[in-house]
């Protein structure tokens, strides 16, 4: 993905012009947006004033449109200027964000920012938990036939049997409500070393100790390892944020397939997709991965047929709605899907 880049005449020169530019192409809404991205606020608490996140959010702004190449980032590019508005998309705005969480941790004590907030993240994983028992036990929504999983035991020993992967897990609160519900076997993963270093302290003081957190970058996964349930609150949503959003799409489909056991769900939390563009998006991967483009991959499908890589099996519907333009719709969409 690297691209081709022309030496500089005097590299010291360009370096400073382009970081000097680059504050400069910040613009005051640029600001405001990224300051929004600290104030999504939660039980769990911030100790960041107006001014700080705006001063905070200035500088991760400056570092997405000039940043160091990552050896744990997929994104290995330097991002174009016109790309500041998607800085949510870079490594180098999360890096920030985790670090500066990080400190008021360990300052302050802070969990620090929930995405979509602690309401939607419950009502994920009860709702989950409520999916994968009914996945264990046969019971599956839109009469899918799940014939690659196991038989059904004692849902709560076939709970705790479950191996799970969150990707992108950022401060790892998810993977704690999940264990809440009864999950064990819990991973989760960041391409960001400051996400990962928050997430076991905070997985250590509420004596989580099961649960294990690595860096790792999803759209070029070194895991070697297939989980029976993949979580996703978020990360898909900032990977299309980045300018080469629709590329990077195309890979993170690739690699999630890989992590998903036969017979295993993927559980999508967006706030940038609805459920429908969320089932669009599947049926373009199946297609690309061989599945016949007529296939209904919310039907059971013919046994002489390749089945596609997932089916959509559900969705929450307990979010709450809103109406407009005539439609119906949601802040938050999550979605199921069935790997094959």
């Amino acid at each position: 993905m690297a691209g081709i880049r022309l030496p500089p005449e005097d590299a010291d020169v360009s370096q400073v012009a382009r970081q000097v530019s680059a504050v400069d192409l910040i613009s005051d809404d640029d600001r405001s947006v990224a300051a929004d991205s600290w104030s999504i606020k939660s039980e769990y608490g911030s100790t960041l004033d107006d001014e700080q996140r705006h001063a905070d959010a200035t500088e991760a702004l400056s570092a997405a449109a000039y940043r160091a190449p990552s050896d744990y980032s997929s994104d290995k590019e330097e991002p174009d200027a016109e790309a500041v508005s998607s800085l949510l998309g870079f490594q180098s705005y999360w890096d920030a964000t985790y670090a500066d969480e990080l400190a008021n941790f360990r300052e302050h004590g802070h969990a620090g920012e929930v995405w979509f907030g602690a309401d939607v993240m419950e009502i994920v994983a009860s709702w989950t938990k409520t999916l994968c028992l009914g996945v264990s036990q046969r019971h599956l929504p839109n009469h899918v036939d799940n014939a690659n999983h196991v038989s059904a035991g004692e849902p709560e020993k076939e709970l705790s049997s479950w191996s799970v992967l969150d990707v992108g897990t950022g401060n790892g609160l998810l993977l704690q409500e999940l264990a809440k519900q009864g999950f064990s076997d819990l991973t989760g993963t960041d391409y960001s070393e400051g996400a990962i270093d928050l997430a076991r302290s905070l997985a250590d003081r509420a004596e989580f100790t099961n649960i294990k957190f690595l860096v790792d970058d999803v759209l070029d996964t070194k895991l070697d390892k297939k989980f029976q349930l993949v979580v996703d609150k978020g990360t898909l949503d900032a990977i299309g944020l980045h300018p080469d959003g629709p590329l990077k799409r195309l890979m993170y489909w690739d690699s999630i397939s890989g992590l998903v056991a036969s017979g295993g769900l993927l559980v999508i939390t967006s706030c940038n997709s609805t459920k429908d563009e969320l089932i669009q998006e599947v049926d373009a991967f199946n297609q690309r991965s061989g599945a016949s483009p007529e296939s209904d991959t919310t039907v059971d499908l013919d046994a002489s047929k390749d089945p596609p890589p997932f089916q959509y099996i559900d969705h929450v519907r307990s979010y709450p709605t809103f109406t407009f333009g005539g439609s119906v719709g949601s802040r938050v969409a999550t979605v199921a899907f069935l790997r094959n």
